[in-house]
């Protein structure tokens, strides 16, 4: 039989963030791998979506979005951005932010194209630059804040560069970009005439007196950033697949249509769920937010410094890198799996995150878990305190 798989299957393989949730459910353990927040999701979203569901409000919605989402989003944008949204021509609406950035590569950038990213990275920005035929290129960040130099940045710059990457607060390492970094990054990509494509879904999680900026609120940056966003993290509703990108009207419209061609539209009903939590959770419930990962933050990276798994303390997102180079393994993922096995916890394998060799010492864990999810995990740590680990070679 001649028949066979495209060759577009090699580019796009099962993320080590699924892979790991399965070998999880193998061995019954603590899932700390994959992303997925299991705390309730706020009243005010679930009745909403439910009452659009009553309502019979479950046919699509115009492709770029329903309006209550999209006025939603732009008076969130004005307020703490001070950008001035058009709900009309600068927000798209699509499934999940991964989907917003899918489409925006698809419209603004040709094969061949290379794209920045900053190491480490979030696998599948690197997946999705693939996937459209872009090339990554990797600029290193040294930890502990992930800093990165300007020269290494300007040695990755070449003819064919068209765009960097920017996620703030980052995943996996939890760095917030501060506005001098960001700057920095906004002279270079004026200069270098680039795209910014930034990845801003983690916005509320924020700790230690840090600020979340919007790269496309700094002079001359409006019309060449992608903003690309999402409710699933903060509302806790990562299966409804509600994210969106805002941008310059002369990009929004190419981005939606790419949207539409992909996607059709995001869930009409779980959009106005979201709609409704974007317009009637105040501040307050945004810091509570924060207050409460802060502290499973705590709790989980006290428990990593205890059993000698150093953690690379994060400023926010809710992840956190943890030093496993005491742990028997050629590799992370060898590692990661010794981990599982002997605790029964779920981490997800460095190499997923960095080109070079730093990662095959290093496995990120999410802390967006309910607290006695997080306390189990820790007990089960304290088994590497038996002193039976053993550090490989």
């Amino acid at each position: 039989m001649s028949l066979k798989l495209s060759s577009r299957h090699e580019w796009v393989r099962k993320s080590e963030l699924r892979a790991m949730s399965v070998e999880c459910e193998r061995v019954g353990g603590v899932n700390l791998s994959q992303g997925v927040c299991d705390l309730a999701v706020p009243a005010p979203v679930v009745e909403a979506a439910k009452a659009a569901i009553d309502r019979g409000e479950n046919s699509y919605s115009r492709h770029d979005g329903t309006a209550p989402l999209r006025n939603a989003l732009a008076d969130k944008y004005r307020r703490r951005a001070g950008l001035d949204v058009d709900p009309e021509t600068n927000v798209v609406v699509s499934s999940g932010a991964t989907g917003a950035l899918y489409c925006s590569c698809l419209a603004l950038l040709e094969p061949g194209d290379e794209v920045i990213l900053f190491e480490p990275y979030y696998s599948y920005h690197e997946s999705t630059l693939i996937a459209t035929e872009a090339v990554p290129v990797f600029v290193k960040t040294k930890a502990p804040d992930w800093s990165f130099s300007m020269e290494d940045l300007e040695n990755a710059v070449t003819s064919r560069t068209k765009a960097i990457i920017v996620n703030t607060p980052s995943n996996p390492s939890g760095k917030v970009w501060t506005r001098a970094e960001l700057e920095m990054i906004a002279e270079f990509c004026q200069r270098h005439d680039l795209f910014v494509f930034t990845d801003e879904i983690y916005e509320h999680f924020i700790f230690d007196d840090m600020e979340h900026i919007s790269a496309a609120s700094l002079p001359g940056m409006w019309e060449r950033t992608i903003t690309i966003s999402g409710l699933s993290k903060t509302f806790s509703i990562t299966g409804w697949r509600i994210g969106y990108a805002i941008c310059d009207a002369k990009w929004a419209e190419a981005i939606g249509n790419f949207s539409d061609l992909v996607y059709v539209c995001a869930p009409t009903p779980l959009q106005m769920g979201a709609a409704a939590g974007i317009a009637e959770l105040d501040d307050e419930y945004f810091e509570k937010l924060a207050a409460k990962y802060r502290k499973k933050r705590e709790v989980l990276c006290g428990a990593l410094d205890e059993v000698g798994l150093t953690p690379c303390v994060p400023q926010g997102a809710y992840y956190v890198l943890a030093d496993v180079s005491s742990l028997p393994g050629a590799n992370s993922k060898e590692r990661a799996m010794h981990l599982l096995e002997k605790t029964g916890v779920a981490s997800v394998p460095g190499e997923s995150f960095f080109k070079g060799i730093e990662g095959e010492t290093i496995v990120r864990f999410c802390f967006a878990k309910e607290d006695d999810v997080i306390e189990d995990a820790c007990r089960r740590l304290q088994s590497l305190k038996s002193g039976r680990v053993q550090a490989a070679g």
